[in-house]
């Protein structure tokens, strides 16, 4: 059986997706639910449980647990506006150290999320390379980002200690993700479900504008990723049974804002209105204005299969899901 952490959210759920869709349903989930929508994400799926991450660890000590081989762990306050330091720690540190501690005493594979936001302004570059004192230069802009940061280090740190590790111990920072079942992240979905909706109901499409000059209005870039791709990146590391890293997981080309917006306009088969707002002043220091992924690393470890362009994810997303009376995976 696999546990799957976070597995009622944007990435995790459409992993349970991806397994069920190869055949696997020896799933054991990890997840909250509570009041609203997020269930819809599962609504679809197979699996053996599901249990409550304050029940997690109580559960891992029981017969139940003794069936796990694998542990891929999304679960995480994945808020980038997050400013409850103690919640973060025990949510995104303390829980990853003692999964950590788990599978390295029963020697199962350990895959984990990191994150882009560990790169900061990329002031270091993006470069996934796990040697500490690499890690020590980063600096990332926001708490959720310097949550993962410090376990990136952590593991990395207790395999230099030559402490027990997992066989296969893999985090993967993820860059700007897209797609399926991410309704219920409200504020935090991404800009393709945003500028999806404003063309909907028949609203302007606007984006931030620049505040360096080194950047026109809408020119800003990131590195866009489609959430399929990273489940495939997933599977194929669940088919491994050794080895470490941290990996990069983007498509491996910077794009911009506009090109974001001309994509959803171009699937929705709508002509192109954009304008621009100002940034709120609180995010203008935390604002990365630029990210790619080198992905070099990961297709070192196995990993050939192309990514998805922006227009070719934009165009699955808006057509087999958002424009779907059901948009769920």
């Amino acid at each position: 059986m696999i546990l799957i952490t976070g597995a009622a959210g944007f990435i995790g759920s459409n992993i349970v997706a991806e397994l069920n869709e190869q055949g696997r349903t020896d799933l054991v989930l990890c997840d909250l639910l509570r009041q609203g929508s997020k269930w819809h994400n599962l609504r679809k799926r197979a699996f053996v449980d599901i249990v409550p991450p304050p029940e997690l660890a109580a559960w891992l000590r029981g017969p139940a647990a003794q069936k796990i081989t694998a542990v891929v762990h999304m679960g995480a306050n994945s808020s980038t506006m997050a400013t409850d330091g103690d919640e973060i720690m025990q949510r995104n540190f303390r829980f990853s150290n003692m999964l950590l501690d788990w599978t390295a005493e029963r020697a199962i594979p350990f895959i984990y999320a990191s994150s882009a936001a560990t790169y900061g302004e990329g002031e270091e570059g993006y470069d996934d390379n796990a040697d500490f004192e690499h890690l020590k230069r980063l600096r990332p802009l926001n708490l959720y980002g310097w949550s993962k940061h410090i376990f990136d280090q952590a593991v990395v740190e207790r395999r230099k200690r030559g402490e027990a590790m997992p066989p296969l111990c893999v985090g993967l920072k993820f860059f700007n993700v897209y797609g399926p079942n991410e309704q219920h992240k409200g504020a935090m979905q991404s800009v393709v479900s945003k500028i999806f909706r404003s063309i909907t109901e028949g609203e302007q499409v606007r984006l931030f504008r620049s505040h360096r000059p080194e950047y026109a209005d809408g020119e800003q870039m990131r590195d866009f990723v489609y959430v399929r791709d990273i489940c495939r990146v997933i599977t194929h590391l669940l088919a491994r049974r050794e080895g470490f890293g941290l990996f990069n997981v983007g498509s491996g080309e910077a794009r911009t804002w506009l090109d974001l917006a001309r994509a959803v306009f171009a699937a929705m088969e709508r002509e192109a209105s954009i304008d621009f707002i100002d940034m709120p002043q609180e995010l203008r220091a935390k604002y990365q204005y630029y990210t790619k992924a080198d992905i070099t690393r990961l297709r070192g470890f196995g990993y050939n299969a192309p990514m998805q362009s922006l227009e070719a994810g934009v165009t699955d997303y808006v057509r087999h899901f958002l424009s779907q009376a059901d948009s769920y995976r």
